[in-house]
């Protein structure tokens, strides 16, 4: 049996805490995976940014990227170690102009999700160029703005629509407040969308591949405290649905690494943000959550990489629209429709089996790691460089409680 040798690529930006964990996971589960007829040996290593040869055959199998929704040169090296040389990518660089809140607005309405109204408007400052006078004295057409928000109603949100982390997010209660943030928003181009009022749960799921972590979400809270543990917040059904919906939406986009925001009001799931090409993997944020985030993360890297799964640079939308266009399926038919699609862009049957076979050490792995002095210095660190000198032995303590609690619970 000959041997396989995979290196995993990290191409990162600021982060510095979940990368450490990951390479560290690995590190101590050094995967040994015997599987078609080779033995499946991993590495990972932290990308450098230089000239590249378009001809230059890249050294890894699998690249996980927080880096290319928006800095180009790496954008342009992953477009080309993919398009070349069939390197697994997490996330697929070509559907980044969907990554766009518009666009994945309008193909979940279409796939009949219960998105909020949502308009989009002008912007306020004109592009320069010198043709827009002469195009928008032909072309464009008059508008109130308040006309807009009355067809939508009162309180609403003001949104970019290719914004992230809440940047530009304004909640509107009136025309006053309304005509200020048009005022303000500049350049960028903006949706209004509805709001829903008297929520009972803001759910926000993270996906990393075949997994998907459902948690209560509370956005006024500061970002150490929006992760809320809470375990049974969602009726059975309910959390079924937003597993669905999350799984949903990176299948139809080729996404694997995603963050999706649910607001659910009497048992009904209205998705309003599910587009964020890095989604949040801190320590700082995650807290208790932090640990399934790692593991999940190395067991798709192994999974990819050791069956040779191909990465999928297509969308095949057809197949979601031909189940969105049926108008004789209820939505619950819909949902149980996209559940199959999903899970099978997602070979979730055979990732399950692959996990049970070759990681299924990964827990007690994770835990030991979680209890070593190795993962608490990473944690004391992250705290050092996150929170002012007064505050830090206050939530060294915080952190280590909740770390150590999720370790007590998988034992």
């Amino acid at each position: 049996m000959g041997e396989t040798k995979h290196l995993i690529g990290l191409l990162l930006g600021t982060e510095e805490d979940w990368p450490r964990a990951f390479q560290g996971l690995m590190q101590r589960l050094n995967p040994r995976i015997d599987l078609q007829g080779a033995t499946h040996r991993f590495d990972t290593e932290r990308i450098t940014i230089e000239p590249f040869d378009l001809r230059a055959r890249p050294r890894y199998s699998l690249v996980i990227d927080r880096l290319a929704h928006w800095y180009y040169v790496p954008r342009e090296w992953l477009k080309k170690v993919s398009l070349m040389n069939d390197v697994y990518l997490m996330n697929n660089p070509f559907t980044f102009q969907s990554m766009e809140k518009h666009s994945a607005y309008c193909a979940m309405v279409r796939l009949g999700l219960k998105i909020p109204e949502t308009w989009m408007i002008p912007t306020k400052q004109p592009p320069e160029n010198p043709r827009f006078p002469y195009t928008a004295s032909k072309y464009n057409r008059p508008f109130t703005l308040e006309n807009v928000a009355n067809q939508i109603g009162y309180p609403l949100y003001m949104k970019p629509f290719d914004g992230g982390a809440w940047v530009g997010v304004t909640r509107i209660r009136n025309d006053q407040e309304l005509h200020r943030r048009y005022d303000e928003s500049g350049e960028r181009l903006m949706h209004l969308q509805e709001s829903v009022e008297d929520f009972d749960v803001f759910a926000r799921s993270l996906s990393i591949g075949a997994e998907t972590m459902v948690m209560s979400y509370d956005p006024a809270e500061p970002l150490h405290n929006r992760y809320e543990v809470r375990h049974d917040f969602l009726s059975p059904e309910l959390g079924e649905e937003i597993v669905t919906i999350s799984r949903l939406v990176n299948a139809f986009f080729r996404w694997e690494f995603n963050s999706c925001e649910i607001i659910c009001k009497d048992g009904e799931a209205y998705p309003i943000d599910y587009a964020n090409a890095c989604p949040d993997m801190s320590l700082i944020s995650l807290h208790y959550y932090f640990p399934w985030a790692i593991k999940a993360l190395a067991k798709w890297a192994v999974f990819c990489a050791s069956t040779g799964r191909a990465m999928r640079l297509d969308q095949d939308v057809r197949e979601f629209f031909a189940v969105g266009d049926r108008e004789d399926l209820a939505y619950e038919d819909k949902i149980a429709e996209y559940r199959k699609l999903s899970e099978r862009y997602f070979s979730v049957g055979e990732y399950e089996e692959f996990c049970d076979t070759h990681l299924s050490h990964i827990d007690e792995v994770m835990v030991d790691f979680v209890r070593s002095p190795e993962f608490d210095d990473m944690l004391v660190e992250t705290v050092v460089t996150t929170f002012p000198a007064h505050e830090q032995a206050k939530f060294v303590s915080h952190y280590r409680g909740l770390l150590g609690a999720w370790a007590d619970d998988q034992a």
